[in-house]
């Protein structure tokens, strides 16, 4: 995954207030911190954060610009605020990096093929941990669920990983169980469900 250049400002209003007018203006409240490095409280620009997130996930590597810094300097977003109606950020931690470091993350994990017929699958977990170089992490990872029969289990070890890219969990970490699915004559009928909820009461 390549980093993605972004413009910063530094910040000087703090606050919910102060994080207000600051999205107001188009902007998106930010710390960046890390590194034994003091917390800067800087804002991105909105749209160019919310086209980068949406293209490379909440992995994206950041290259960021601060006005008034002469370098640049590499985050990684840890926590991100939203907005659940308006769908938007409300607030940024981001995480300095640098060129070499591996670190811990979370990746999204999808599930390939096709399991053995009248079964269904249950996912524990749509994410696996792994450490990998800052600047090469995957987008996303795989595994196979090809012919499994009811009672097979997918594991962390059973995901593919890219060269460079270790788990961060033990191997047998469940992420997704292949169940029985239920037939027609093994559902009970609404009747016998009714039946069934008027006896239980």
């Amino acid at each position: 995954m390549s980093e993605v250049k972004i413009s910063a400002e530094p910040r000087t209003e703090f606050g919910k207030g102060g994080a207000r007018r600051t999205r107001r203006a188009g902007l998106v409240p930010a710390v960046l911190y890390g590194h034994g490095e003091k917390p800067q409280h800087v804002a991105l620009p909105a749209r160019e954060f919310a086209a980068a997130i949406r293209k490379g996930g909440i992995n994206q590597i950041f290259t960021i610009d601060i006005a008034g810094n002469d370098a640049a300097t590499l985050a990684l977003p840890k926590a991100i605020q939203r907005d659940p109606i308006k769908d938007t950020f409300e607030h940024v931690d981001l995480l300095i990096v640098k060129r070499g470091e591996k670190i811990q993350v979370d990746i999204q994990v999808t599930l390939t093929g096709e399991a053995a017929k009248n079964t269904l699958i249950v996912h524990e977990s749509n994410t696996v941990s792994v450490v990998a170089e800052a600047l090469h992490l995957p987008s996303e990872l795989e595994a196979s669920i090809e012919g499994l029969e009811a009672g097979s289990h997918v594991t962390a070890g059973d995901v593919k990983l890219p060269k460079g890219v270790e788990l961060a969990v033990d191997a047998d970490t469940v992420l997704a169980v292949i169940n029985a699915a239920q037939s027609n004559e093994e559902a009970p009928s609404e009747d016998e469900a009714a039946a069934e909820g008027v006896a239980a009461e």
